[in-house]
């Protein structure tokens, strides 16, 4: 992975560039293992379609959505009021995030903390990529005669009412894209949302991801196309639980683009 070119918004300062993009790497972006594989497939994008990006490395912070949701809004306000005083200091415009959470926290609660941005889901630069004629999928047949359903993570669908840009990107892999039963407005939470993500299940018969896998199971796809570190993450320990994992990959649109158009490293 030694060819993935990716400056920090300091390097690109200390040069007298500024980039057209920051790159929110996020915390499951960063230190998670599975998700670091999401955030080397966007990169590989950024860098294959020659896109002027930086990311903050040591510099980013969590964007303070698990506080907020966990109902700790005076941490949630520190940790914004930290990042928005790096990110103006940066004259940062446009941020691209992997994590609809960070991007539903950029994008609809820093403006009231005076932190005002253009936040797109990699979902919708990617699309914008592709519409502009920077980024052409030669080999679109990687996943041909492969069933592939959308999980639509909370944060990117009902929140935010993105749901068009992850479908047209899977359909552009010459892939059969099948829906589950409950998908778009009336999807299906995955159970990690709201900073359930750091808690145990309370009771009940069922855990909501398993319940969500079997929604995935039914509609006999090959592959669970997720667009979130945490529904990936989700969905995975949910075909794991029936043992499907041999059958069923759980991949994210990112990595699902960078493997179609067959980049080096």
């Amino acid at each position: 992975m030694s060819n993935l070119k990716v400056p920090t918004m300091a390097e690109m300062l200390a040069e007298g560039k500024v980039p057209d993009i920051l790159f929110w790497v996020g915390c499951a972006g960063s230190f998670d293992d599975r998700a670091k594989k999401i955030t080397k497939a966007i990169v590989k994008i950024l860098n294959h379609c020659e896109v002027s990006f930086a990311v903050l490395g040591t510099e980013e912070s969590c964007s303070g959505d698990p506080a907020k949701r966990a109902g700790n809004e005076f941490t949630f306000q520190m940790q914004a009021m930290m990042n928005i005083q790096v990110l103006d200091g940066y004259e940062v415009k446009r941020i691209v995030t992997g994590c609809p959470h960070c991007f539903n926290t950029l994008k609809n609660e820093y403006p009231e903390l005076g932190g005002n941005y253009e936040v797109l889901h990699h979902t919708q630069l990617i699309q914008d990529l592709i519409n502009t004629g920077k980024l052409a999928l030669q080999n679109g047949e990687t996943y041909k005669g492969k069933k592939i359903t959308f999980h639509d993570p909370c944060y990117l669908g009902r929140a935010n009412d993105i749901y068009e840009a992850p479908r047209s990107l899977i359909e552009k892999l010459d892939a059969e894209l099948v829906e589950m039963k409950r998908c778009k407005t009336n999807g299906l939470c995955c159970g990690a949302g709201g900073a359930q993500m750091f808690k145990e299940a309370e009771k009940g018969n069922k855990e909501i991801n398993v319940e969500r896998t079997e929604d995935a199971l039914e509609s006999k796809a090959d592959i669970i196309a997720t667009g979130c570190p945490f529904c990936n993450t989700m969905m995975t320990d949910g075909i794991k639980s029936f043992e499907k994992e041999d059958y069923i990959k759980v991949i994210d649109v990112a990595e699902l683009i960078a493997n179609a158009i067959d980049i080096e490293g």
